[in-house]
């Protein structure tokens, strides 16, 4: 059911030129102000980091394939040439529907004629944000540095420790999650053990680690269908990866997690085990920017809006009820689309559907500046990719022929083509190709180089005797 506009938006002021404030530089915040460059309007971009980051390859920051720059592009640099932007380093504190402003937490006030709030999503540990100390996730550069020095360093704590279990500890390596991003990392930790680092330590063998990956649910990747989710199961214990379905965490502590597994995992019935682990990184679940719970609570039965991500339900024309001035679009949006002739659908949380929302947005903006109808949001669904390692991935691609489903090598080349190809300005992809052919003929991943040498937080206590 369509969510009702309960008034118009506001008209242009009298000089013509709008003042858009764009709240997040992700993909659905970026395309707004891209698609608004030849229109009378007053950007402003707020975001919290001065870049921004293609978040489909973070993970290969995290494992040492690629450094920073080669994923991440600063916001001011983007728009050296649309003079209708105006960029600000800042986090948003306070968003004030009835005054129509925006506030900073340095205490400055942004006034808006539209509002478009593309804030993204942060890390859900489901109420334990404690294991957040353990397990980090996977959504900011800081967040890959973070996790590429506990692997570097785990590997590092096993190189110098006596004891034979404490060693073997440190060198369990877990991530929890199997969507896309565990997939990706658990599968490029493998490689790393057994293809990177072999002869460069005197005391282990990096090869003998071992990497788990821990799925609550009966299947990785369940976005995908059942034949290519098991192509990909396969593909990742060929690559040596421990895969652990129907196995859902009860805790994480500094030296490793607490597993309950169904029945049909591990022997009949439900079991209870734990792993001691040098090295856990979290990609089972996210949270929409806290930002839509402070929207929500100034519309009346705004709870209703707030579905369990915390993510806001829209429009069909992505605006907030009863605020067409406000846009809430990619991570932080529950959205539907609308395509003439069927039924409504649910838009994934993928970046694909994140620029479409900023075009479409910017599109119906445009068509307030001209007097013209505005468009609901209908979302153009291309498909999924994952890759799970060297010379391995899964593509499911729509087509007017029906899906086209294949995996392995040419998967593998389809997605690094793919992902190339979005990259931000030609420098990124061009160093990214040369890093990735480099890797690939070599084994070897450049960026491994950690600031500091102290062991990673906790560290793994041996089992039980």
């Amino acid at each position: 059911m369509d969510l009702p506009e309960q008034h118009l938006p506001t008209p242009a002021p009298a000089s013509g030129k709008l003042r858009v404030v764009i709240i997040g530089c992700g993909f659905g915040g970026l395309e707004t102000a891209k698609a608004l460059a030849d229109q009378r309007v007053d950007v402003t971009l707020i975001d919290r980091t001065n870049h921004h980051l293609f978040q489909p390859l973070l993970y290969q920051v995290a494992t040492a394939g690629l450094s920073a720059p080669s994923i991440a592009a600063p916001v001011r640099h983007l728009f050296r040439d649309q003079n209708n932007v105006t960029t600000l380093l800042g986090e948003v504190v306070g968003i004030d529907l009835a005054a129509r402003s925006v506030s900073l937490r340095s205490g400055q006030v942004l006034p808006y004629d539209r509002l478009v709030v593309a804030a993204g999503a942060t890390h859900s540990y489901f109420g334990h944000d404690d294991w957040a100390a353990h397990a980090p996730g996977l959504k900011t550069l800081q967040d890959a540095f973070d996790v590429r020095r506990r692997i570097l360093l785990a590997f590092e704590a096993a190189e110098r420790e006596e004891d034979p279990a404490r060693r073997a500890a440190l060198l369990n390596f877990v991530v929890i999650g199997a969507g896309p991003t565990g997939v990706e990392m658990a599968g490029t930790m493998a490689e790393i053990a057994r293809h990177t680092l072999p002869g460069e330590f005197r005391r282990i063998d990096p090869a003998s680690a071992r990497v788990m990956l821990v799925e609550g649910g009966p299947r990785v990747l369940l976005a995908m269908p059942d034949a290519l989710s098991e192509q990909a199961r396969q593909q990742l214990e060929k690559l040596g990866v421990d895969v652990r379905l129907n196995a859902r965490v009860t805790e994480i502590d500094a030296g490793g997690l607490q597993i309950e597994t169904a029945a049909g995992q591990h022997g009949a019935g439900t079991s209870r085990y734990r792993i001691e682990s040098g090295c856990m990184v979290w990609a089972a679940g996210v949270a929409a920017s806290p930002l839509g719970r402070l929207l929500a609570a100034q519309l009346p039965d705004g709870d209703a809006l707030i579905d369990r991500a915390g993510r806001v339900k829209v429009t069909a024309e992505l605006r907030l009820p009863g605020h067409p001035d406000v846009f809430v679009i990619g991570d932080l949006a529950n959205a539907q689309s609308h395509k003439e002739g069927h039924e409504p659908r649910p838009v994934p949380g993928v970046s694909p559907a994140a620029k479409q929302m900023g075009r479409s947005v910017a599109a119906n903006i445009r068509s307030e500046l001209h007097g013209m109808p505005t468009q609901p949001f209908r979302y153009a669904d291309y498909g999924n990719l994952a890759t799970i390692g060297r010379n391995a991935a899964v593509v499911d691609l729509a087509s007017k022929f029906g899906p086209i489903r294949f995996g392995g090598y040419f998967a593998w080349l389809f997605w690094l083509f793919a992902h190339v190809y979005f990259l931000i300005g030609f420098r990124n992809r061009t160093v990214v190709l040369i890093d990735w052919a480099s890797a690939y003929f070599s084994f070897q991943r450049q960026a491994r180089v950690v600031a500091g040498t102290d062991a990673p937080t906790g560290g793994a206590e041996p089992p039980a005797s």
